[in-house]
């Protein structure tokens, strides 16, 4: 199986190893210092007490690495539609296209039964590149629940988890999904085979809210969730939020509280729009929180609690330069 990951950064270059170490072909495309790092001494990934160290196809040339079976994007979502175009190469006439990005994808209403299937998303595909170009027929939806994190170019610390949870737009349990899942689990990982959009939410539930809010505040993960004005914040935005899912035809698994109750248990984390704010980094403000507030707006559901706290994330990035 000819796999590709397209920006093999912390996630990416743990994927690449774990597939290349289980006999999968794989290519990483990347650039800068890290990809000569894996160029000239493999992907170094450390996890469970151990370095494990592979040797898959490292380029920054889409075109000189061919057709792949399977295009695994783990690029920040907001710049996944400047690749399209380099990608092409990569994309043969059954090549599947999976999205393991952050927040709402840009293929969400294809195949998704109702008034709003085949609608596009602005907030996350711009002038609806990724539909165009990519096709949303390539599409497997994919939610990435493991923490890594480059230490050092070439080098990846695994931090916790190795789900990556799958899904077709159509819901179905396709040949294409089932045996990518088969390889994922060949390589150490966890890759149920999910209704997709549910799994999506869940996760997005959390990140809407407690994300932006922390890049405000600069207060972690812990303190967000238990500080009374901002877990009120927080339920108030996931409770709109979970208005706008259930519109659509989502399925919650566990109430608000629980879910906040949830994240507080993790601790002392810094979200990742936090990280990328102190580190002058782009943050993923439309993915995690623009596109819910456009899927409000297409359902007729209004977020006042959303809209305020998005007006005021942006602002801080714009002022940062980490929001265009």
């Amino acid at each position: 199986m000819k796999i590709c990951i397209y920006g093999a950064g912390a996630i990416g270059g743990y994927l690449g190893v774990q597939l290349s170490l289980a006999g999968e072909d794989v290519t990483l495309i990347a650039r800068g210092p890290h990809l000569e790092a894996m160029q000239k001494n493999g992907v170094r990934l450390r996890i469970d007490g151990e370095e494990r160290i592979a040797h898959p196809r490292c380029t920054s040339d889409p075109a000189a690495a061919g057709q792949h079976d399977y295009v695994i994007v783990t690029l920040k979502a907001h710049s996944a539609p400047a690749v399209v175009d380099a990608m092409q190469p990569l994309l043969g006439p059954d090549t599947a296209v999976v999205s393991a990005v952050n927040g709402v994808p840009w293929w969400y209403f294809h195949r998704l039964e109702g008034p709003w299937e085949g609608t596009r998303l602005q907030s996350v595909d711009p002038g609806e590149t990724q539909w165009n170009g990519i096709g949303p027929e390539r599409a497997i939806g994919c939610v990435v629940y493991p923490a890594t994190e480059v230490v050092e170019p070439g080098v990846i610390q695994h931090l916790d988890g190795n789900r990556f949870s799958l899904g077709e737009p159509s819901g179905d349990k396709t040949e294409r999904v089932l045996a990518l899942a088969g390889a994922l689990k060949n390589a150490g990982f966890r890759a149920p085979v999910r209704r997709i959009r549910d799994e999506l939410w869940v996760k997005l539930w959390g990140n809407l809210c407690f994300n932006p809010i922390s890049a405000l505040t600069l207060e972690t993960l812990d303190t967000v969730a238990t500080d009374p004005g901002t877990r009120a914040v927080s339920r108030a935005m996931m409770l709109e939020a979970q208005a706008i899912g259930q519109k659509l035809g989502v399925r919650f698994p566990i109430d608000v509280d629980k879910r906040i109750d949830g994240a507080a248990a993790v601790g002392a984390h810094r979200t990742s729009m936090l990280q990328d704010l102190e580190r002058g980094r782009a943050m993923e403000i439309d993915a995690l929180v623009t596109s819910v507030q456009e899927m409000g707006r297409l359902v007729d559901e209004p977020t006042p609690t959303i809209d305020t706290v998005l007006a005021l994330v942006q602002q801080r990035g714009r002022v940062a330069g980490t929001y265009r």
